[in-house]
């Protein structure tokens, strides 16, 4: 019988190294953001494993109300500036939502997961508690990559437009990373396994897709920071990345 999984606990405190960077980020929303309901932290740092120099700051906002195109750029220029200041960070990822948009019914095998299952909250209302522990499941893995295809297009032009190689390598480590967990996110429902790490969602990925590992080396060459021509690179994308996009239409005609 599956089991449910268990909540992300939250920690006391983070690593010292990363501790600051997520006060001093809380601080500046809470001073910046007049709508802002609650602050998590997700990835490496919420889990303390987050490496110096290796890890990104990601965080979820959310808010009352949609935000003003002034208050995005606030927001903006905020990322901007904890990103320079703090070196031990790769660079802050943020996703923006409102309340209602995660207490939606429709969206529970998206947000609600999201927030019971791979965050911490550090600030204001922990709407993970509205939500019960989950199960493994298909609606799940789907879910988390509803918008995979607009995702894989934003990328693919954005890399074929930018002439500056540090914004090329991170948006090739980007869409590495999530190719990587959209992999692992077709096999969650048979693997039953929360991987809360980018190495442990290729490894499950690979226990059920073993013929991909030359692939998925690929991508982690990108998430590295290796620097990969741009024509193989978009070779990559169009031709692994549509594979995984053909792959959740198959199952999900399969399972439905």
């Amino acid at each position: 019988m599956t089991r449910a999984l268990t909540a992300l606990d939250c920690p006391s405190t983070f690593q010292p190294m990363f501790e600051q960077i997520v006060d001093d980020l809380v601080h500046q929303l809470k001073r910046c953001v007049p709508d802002l309901h609650s602050v998590y932290i997700a990835g490496s740092i919420a889990r303390l494993e987050a490496v110096p120099g290796r890890s990104d700051l990601n965080v979820t906002l959310v808010t009352a109300h949609a935000l003003t195109p002034s208050e995005h750029a606030i927001l903006d220029s905020i990322v901007s500036r904890v990103e320079h200041q703090w070196p031990q960070i790769v660079a802050v990822q943020v996703t923006f939502l409102m309340k209602h948009e995660v207490l939606d019914i429709a969206a529970i095998f998206k947000w609600g997961f999201w927030l019971k299952h791979c965050c911490v909250c550090v600030y204001g209302d922990d709407l993970s508690s509205r939500f019960g522990c989950f199960e493994p499941s298909w609606e799940i893995g789907k879910s988390m990559n509803d918008d995979l295809p607009m995702q894989l297009n934003d990328y693919r032009r954005n890399i074929m437009a930018t002439r500056v190689v540090s914004h090329y390598l991170s948006l090739c480590r980007d869409v590495a990373k999530k190719m990587i967990w959209s992999c692992y996110s077709l096999v969650f429902h048979r693997s039953g396994i929360l991987a809360l790490s980018i190495d442990q969602a290729a490894e499950q990925f690979l226990t059920f897709y073993p013929q991909h590992k030359v692939a998925i080396e690929r991508l982690f060459m990108l998430v590295s920071g290796q620097q990969v021509p741009k024509k193989a690179v978009l070779f990559m994308m169009n031709d692994f990345g549509q594979w995984i996009v053909t792959e959740f239409d198959k199952i999900e005609r399969k399972i439905g």
